[in-house]
């Protein structure tokens, strides 16, 4: 298995809730239709003045997530940054890894 994490850093927290909602009604299911197996939203917890968030994407493989990366990620990037520009007060940060362990309860 393979993940995949976007942190994004907002300075206003309304932008955040609105990309939250965003993630919530459409884009996290593209990104599964495009080849993710599941995905989910985290607020981190901060005792800073932002908001700071974190999705997180699984694949079943690196293989899987490259595919993604070449026929879907850039139209999907583009889409959000559209809607999400730099300008509005947000950071994004991608940081991909092999998961070497995973157990559920």
């Amino acid at each position: 298995m393979f993940t995949y994490t976007l942190s994004c850093t907002f300075t206003d927290a309304a932008v955040a809730e609105e990309w939250i909602a965003w993630l919530r009604e459409s884009h996290l299911a593209d990104v599964c239709a495009a080849g993710a197996l599941d995905a989910e939203i985290i607020r981190m917890d901060s005792e800073a003045a932002t908001c700071r968030c974190q999705v997180r994407y699984h694949f079943s493989s690196r293989q899987a997530f490259d595919a993604y990366q070449r026929d879907h990620a850039p139209r999907l990037r583009a889409e959000g940054l559209k809607r999400f520009p730099l300008e509005r007060g947000i950071t994004y940060e991608r940081t991909t890894g092999e998961v070497l362990a995973q157990i559920r309860a």
